[in-house]
């Protein structure tokens, strides 16, 4: 059955030993997530609280990351999602999103209106795919994929 967790400190916590657990066996995320069959996105932010891993994923990362039976049940439980409380994030990586969406988030909204209707992008039928590209004037790029499911609104 599943439970939901409302202690944002407990996932925190796990959070926290799964990195230290990840750096003292010096695994990689997608280590991690090819011993569960799911994508490295999801396993990423399961590992860091904000899904919920199915039982057999949780099992394996547990065993991999040896982490104890509560761990693993806490890795199994609906978490309270969010992770930046203070609403503008100070790292420079999660800034440069927030500062994104401050730049683009209108175009977004117009243009995703004018191609579907009325509606959201789902971010829970939804996937997350990061690819590092060679950059042509030198350097890397980062091809950030958000692929949400489109809901319309609809008129009660």
């Amino acid at each position: 059955m599943p439970h939901a967790h409302l202690d944002p400190q407990a996932r925190q916590e796990l959070a926290l030993a799964v990195v230290e657990a990840k750096i003292r066996k010096d695994l990689s995320w997608q280590e991690l997530a090819d011993a569960t069959g799911l994508s490295v996105a999801f396993v990423t932010a399961a590992l860091l609280g904000q899904q919920a891993l199915p039982a057999d994923a949780a099992r394996a990362v547990a065993e991999r990351l040896d982490l104890d039976e509560a761990a693993e049940r806490l890795l199994q439980t609906i978490p309270l999602r969010g992770s930046i409380p203070d609403g503008i994030p100070t790292d420079p990586t999660l800034y440069r999103f927030h500062e994104m969406l401050q730049v683009y988030g209108t175009t977004l909204k117009a243009l995703i209106h004018e191609q579907f209707g009325d509606g959201i992008i789902s971010a829970v039928n939804f996937r997350l795919d990061i690819q590092k590209v060679d950059d042509p004037e030198g350097g890397s790029r980062a091809v950030i994929t958000l692929d949400g499911k489109y809901l319309p609104a609809t008129p009660f």
